[in-house]
């Protein structure tokens, strides 16, 4: 600890696949005060070779795998020296950096279940000279939980009222919400919903060479195809009831045309068809597990998408607002609930929600990885 601050790093590099967040946060006693704040966007080689890495039929040999565990790494460490550089600080003043990593592959439901995140904290502790921890999601697995979603814990610690519900919603790669229910004696709800950000990043990538379709413009162009959303909401997994969780591996382009004839429409009625999916089933979810929710705050990248918002508003049954209403800039949520979770480690506290995740019980995550 420096003085009065408790500073931690939070690291996140989400299923948009787009860049790593880097947050500095003074977490000294309940305390939840961002410092600075750096993001690194990934180039276009290292999407490439991520999307390769985490396709739904990947096949990449084990010297690509840890070539780019190695590679992301070392990105992670160099965004940590670059915040460290631009808030005139030196690794000792840091407690520890919480690491999310980079999800590859999620599968929790198979005979052998794991979830797989890459970015070698090794080299994040030895080119930072910092205490790092990381690999947060596979403790919980291993107790027989699903390893997602794991900020609820984090969610409810920064957004929790005593005098109305909440439910926090996520929109990055995929989606995700929390529950939060005013009543303190009834358990913390999350789960993923489904697509978030994914299938349209993936679909306007492969038509216009975008990364994402700003502010949602290119999909306000076409007409949402309700039919074909209809069908598409036909998969089993937005029937499945929590506590359950998915991935960038599962919900692909590969999936898309597996449930339709994309050929069928144009390319502009498939992006406005998708955020709207991914609206509705958000919706869809608070409506069926919380319908009391009096208020929704969004935060993730989708926050930046007007058309997906607008969407979002006219389906639920409840304010929508965004985080930084609440204090908290959208982008910077994850990234600072992977600090806080580092910091419960360090401290021997759990940081999963059974009642979430599914799990036998409440654990202590991640591994420790110390300097000298």
């Amino acid at each position: 600890m420096i003085g009065n601050f408790e500073l931690y790093i939070g690291l996140m590099s989400g299923t948009s696949v787009d860049g790593i967040d880097a947050v500095l946060v003074n977490l000294t006693d309940d305390k939840m005060e961002v410092i600075d704040f750096e993001y690194m966007p990934f180039s276009q080689e290292i999407q490439f070779r991520l999307h390769q890495l985490s396709g739904s039929n990947a096949q990449v040999t084990l010297q690509e795998f840890g070539e780019m565990d190695t590679a992301l790494g070392c990105l992670f460490a160099q965004t940590v020296n670059t915040l460290l550089c631009k808030s005139n600080l030196v690794p000792s003043q840091i407690e520890a950096i919480g690491s999310h990593g980079q999800t590859v592959y999620h599968s929790p439901l198979g005979q052998f279940p794991f979830t797989l995140q890459i970015g070698d904290p090794n080299c994040i502790a030895q080119h930072t000279r910092i205490t790092t921890i990381a690999d947060f999601r596979r403790r919980d697995v291993a107790a027989g939980g699903q390893g997602a979603p794991l900020v609820p814990a984090f969610h409810h610690a920064v957004f929790h009222s005593p005098f109305e519900t909440r439910c926090v919603v996520n929109i990055g790669g995929i989606a995700n919400v929390t529950f939060l229910p005013a009543d303190t004696h009834q358990s913390v709800i999350g789960f993923d919903t489904g697509p978030g950000n994914v299938l349209l990043n993936q679909w306007i990538q492969r038509h216009l060479h975008h990364n994402y379709d700003a502010q949602g413009a290119w999909a306000k162009t076409g007409q949402i195809d309700f039919k074909l959303v209809e069908k598409l909401k036909n998969e089993p997994y937005f029937q499945a009831q929590p506590p359950k969780s998915t991935g960038v591996d599962y919900f692909s382009l590969d999936w898309l045309e597996l449930q339709c004839e994309t050929g069928d429409y144009t390319i502009e009625t498939i992006q406005a068809s998708l955020t709207y999916l991914t609206a509705i089933t958000i919706c869809e979810a608070i409506a069926r597990t919380a319908p009391q929710t009096s208020r929704i705050l969004v935060c993730g990248g989708g926050v930046h998408n007007n058309f997906l918002m607008q969407l979002l508003n006219e389906n639920a049954h409840c304010e929508v607002q965004s985080t930084a209403e609440f204090g908290l800039h959208p982008d910077h949520v994850e990234a600072i609930a992977f600090a806080w979770l580092a910091k419960q480690t360090l401290n021997q506290k759990t940081g999963n929600l059974k009642a979430v995740t599914g799990a036998s019980c409440n654990v202590i995550l991640g591994g420790i990885y110390p300097v000298n």
